[in-house]
């Protein structure tokens, strides 16, 4: 199935492309990759708020790392001119997750946006990934993402 019908089948549509909350773009594209700024969890439109180990489960984690990676792919599709067939391979992820000292489960909360990158792209969306523990997130998010992804 091609990228496009993944998402048809998983029932996601990708939505408008977020501006910065502050000083920086997006995305920068320098020769065939793109690195996408880091994306926070959203709920309704608003931060997905929470700590983990405080107020927030690991499973509502992976569906807030879920979110942010729809996120990321309508931000990905943006910089790839509207077209996600040209994304030849997602790179690497690295996913900050706002956490208590004694939380432990940080890459079990990334899968969830890793998994879905996997459902959506097949083998050219396995990637390497980096998962930390951070005391805070700007507003208060449970999870920040960024992505790197070679483009055709």
């Amino acid at each position: 199935m091609s990228i496009y019908a993944n998402l048809k089948a998983l029932n996601i549509e990708l939505p408008v492309v977020a501006t910065p909350a502050a000083a920086y773009v997006m995305f920068v594209q320098t020769g065939n990759t793109v690195f996408l700024s880091g994306h926070i969890a959203k709920k309704d439109g608003k931060p997905w708020v929470g700590q983990f180990g405080k107020n927030i489960t690991t499973e509502e984690g992976k569906l807030a790392a879920r979110a942010v990676a729809v996120d990321l792919m309508a931000t990905l599709q943006a910089a790839c001119g509207g077209d996600l067939t040209r994304v030849k391979r997602i790179v690497k992820l690295m996913s900050l997750v706002n956490s208590t000292g004694d939380f432990t489960e940080q890459h079990l909360v990334t899968n969830g946006a890793s998994e879905l990158l996997g459902e959506v792209f097949g083998p050219i969306g396995v990637h390497a990934r980096s998962a930390f523990g951070v005391a805070q997130i700007p507003m208060g998010a449970c999870v920040e993402i960024e992505l790197i992804a070679e483009i055709a």
